[in-house]
């Protein structure tokens, strides 16, 4: 009774300071927008109470400004496809024509010309798995195979015609509306993970139908789990070449994911998913909206990201950098939860369950671990798969998080602060990785005990969220060269206990 009567005082102890924490929050980045407007870039006239919109997110502002059409486009491609599924029965090879051919002319409008290039490097990928996949050192060719596309296709922005002969100069005026290399980063995850899939087909299962059933919820109701639908074995008519294509060019999913798994996806395109009825995927849709209006509320009040690109935060005060900082981070965590399952309801329109990314809001993921594992879920299981397990799982787990994460790195992009994003997060995942093996040894009991362990997480919370920002800062913002400058800043004696304090009320709340 003891213990129940001092959580009840604890917990509205927190609900207090909850609210005084955003309370102050709220009152500071207002003050902030309405008293820095006019020195900020990529500020617009807004449509919610005569305010600006911060729409200096170039993402975002290309995402939302061609959401329209966008939605005409999917819209259309999934009604078509839906008719020609029921109105002819079609299975998995009749539906990789009909999305082969709707995809492609999806990627005509976006890449013209260039088009050309992703068939022809998905090509050859498709040709070295057959040819090669039955050796064991297959693996290693299809990723030095795709590493040196990413590169070069990096370093040559795409290619120009002009390098293939003047007689095909000409097509540099038809390269579409959207750099092809840049949606090519997606297509090569999923070439990889066709390669793999293939390879591992001629592998004995390790897969265990019967004793994952037993195990999973989803499984055991008569539905058919993500994790199930990657692993299981498919016939091998399933990796054929329409079927690849469709995979990779898959036009719900082409621009921004989420990844899916080869295995996952050609089994859905033969049976569609029937985890989310059409009621459930509706009720997604309406959520979806009302997600969006709370970016639309978030971008007219706060203007955050304008703060970052316009580098009016360096003549803040400490507390306000935390609050810019902590501000971008939730704008970002907003913006890519939008446009993610924006995609993923016109999937589950078609009857593609991806796996869903932001599965939990930045707000609730008090390490980093948990963060990383919710920020893009569906690309954290996909590096699982094709990287951790592979390079040795838990047992590496030091030495695997700095190859995931370079590799994470130039994936995104060649460029230095890109990098040290990668490695900043890697210093600060060792220390966590230690620290909760040591933690995880220890239990505690009593109400006392309980309470300095939830004190310390919250400690540790704080120290999390402080990582988070001073990585996304300098791979996203300013570059290594500013870390230097921002720690100082962070440091000076004016800012130290304010700091302190609102990293510990940020998290306690």
């Amino acid at each position: 009774m003891r213990c129940r009567s001092f959580r009840r005082w604890e917990l509205g102890f927190l609900l207090l300071y909850a609210a005084a924490f955003y309370a102050i929050v709220i009152d500071r980045s207002l003050h902030l927008s309405n008293n820095h407007y006019e020195k900020l870039r990529g500020l617009r006239p807004g449509w919610i109470s005569g305010r600006l919109n911060d729409i200096s997110d170039a993402q975002w502002r290309n995402f939302r400004e061609n959401l329209p059409i966008l939605t005409v486009v999917l819209g259309f491609f999934t009604i078509v496809a839906n008719i020609l599924r029921y109105w002819y029965n079609l299975k998995g090879r009749g539906m990789s024509f009909i999305w082969i051919l709707t995809s492609l002319s999806y990627l005509s409008y976006l890449h013209g010309a260039c088009v050309g290039y992703i068939i022809s490097i998905a090509s050859l990928n498709f040709f070295m798995a057959k040819v090669f996949a039955r050796s064991k050192y297959y693996l290693g060719m299809l990723w030095v195979f795709n590493l040196a596309i990413l590169i070069v296709n990096r370093i040559f922005e795409g290619y120009s015609f002009s390098l293939f002969g003047q007689q095909l100069a000409f097509l540099d005026n038809y390269r579409g509306t959207f750099r092809w290399h840049i949606c090519f980063n997606l297509v090569i995850l999923r070439m990889i993970s066709y390669g793999c899939d293939y390879h591992w087909s001629y592998k004995k299962p390790l897969f265990d139908q019967k004793k994952h059933m037993q195990r999973c919820n989803i499984c055991s109701s008569g539905k058919t789990c993500y994790f199930s639908l990657q692993e299981r074995s498919i016939h091998g008519d399933k990796y054929s070449f329409s079927m690849y294509l469709c995979y990779l060019i898959y036009a719900p999913l082409y621009i921004a994911g989420p990844i899916v798994s080869f295995n996952a996806f050609a089994t859905q395109m033969d049976m569609p998913q029937k985890n989310y009825s059409l009621g459930q995927i509706i009720r997604y849709g309406l959520k979806w909206i009302l997600n969006l209006l709370l970016m639309e509320a978030m971008t007219h009040f706060f203007y955050y990201n304008a703060f970052a690109v316009s580098g009016s935060w360096r003549h803040l005060s400490p507390l306000e950098i935390l609050i810019i900082g902590y501000g971008v981070l939730n704008f970002m965590w907003l913006k890519f939860f939008l446009i993610w399952r924006y995609f993923t309801f016109w999937s589950l329109m078609t009857g593609i369950e991806t796996p869903e990314n932001m599965p939990r809001c930045i707000n609730n993921c008090y390490d980093l671990e948990t963060f990383w594992k919710s920020w893009h879920a569906s690309f954290n299981k996909w590096l699982v798969r094709y990287m951790y397990i592979p390079l040795g799982g838990s047992q590496r787990k030091l030495l695997n998080v700095w190859v995931i994460f370079t590799f994470v790195a130039v994936w995104h992009d060649l460029e230095w602060k890109l990098l040290s994003w990668a490695w900043l997060t890697c210093i600060f995942f060792a220390p966590e990785i230690l620290i909760k093996s040591c933690s995880n040894a220890v239990q505690v009991r009593s109400a006392f005990g309980m309470c300095m362990q939830r004190e310390l997480s919250a400690i540790a919370g704080a120290v999390t969220i402080s990582c988070l920002m001073v990585a996304n800062l300098a791979g996203f913002v300013m570059g290594p060269s500013g870390i230097k400058w921002l720690i100082s800043r962070l440091l000076h004696r004016d800012g130290n206990f304010k700091t302190n304090f609102f990293l510990c009320f940020l998290i306690d709340s």
